[in-house]
């Protein structure tokens, strides 16, 4: 893959049906995952890592206070849509990806972000 690059795939969506989903649900769920895992290999997409998260009620914040740093229970807003997965993903076929995503959608949004190549010295 020489113009390959490597894509943060972060999957956002509303929680509460996963909280509340059973047990045929979730395992539906997690074979789409299996399903785009392969058409990953299959479109030469090389999954590099990922993870599904906990809620957003489990999250901490850091942020800048008043002596210095303050650890806050999170999530950071109060909206429907939170963080609840991702793929870290190399490709040189960044439309190939995309077209896969619908695959792992279910109902929420997929942010792709490419990544920043680390240079010494820069």
């Amino acid at each position: 893959m020489a113009d390959a690059r490597t894509y943060l795939v972060m999957l956002w969506g509303d929680e509460a049906p996963w909280v509340n989903a059973t047990p045929e649900q979730r395992t539906a769920a997690f074979a789409d995952h299996d399903r785009f895992s392969k058409a990953c290999v299959e479109g030469g997409h090389e999954i590099l890592g990922g993870e599904e998260l906990d809620t957003a009620r489990t999250a901490t914040l850091v942020r800048p206070g008043a002596d210095g740093s303050e650890v806050v229970d999170g999530p950071y807003t109060e909206t429907v849509e939170q963080l609840g997965g991702y793929y870290l993903i190399r490709t040189a076929d960044l439309p190939g990806l995309q077209a896969l995503l619908p695959m792992i959608m279910d109902g929420g949004t997929v942010e792709i972000r490419p990544v920043v190549p680390y240079t010494e010295g820069q």
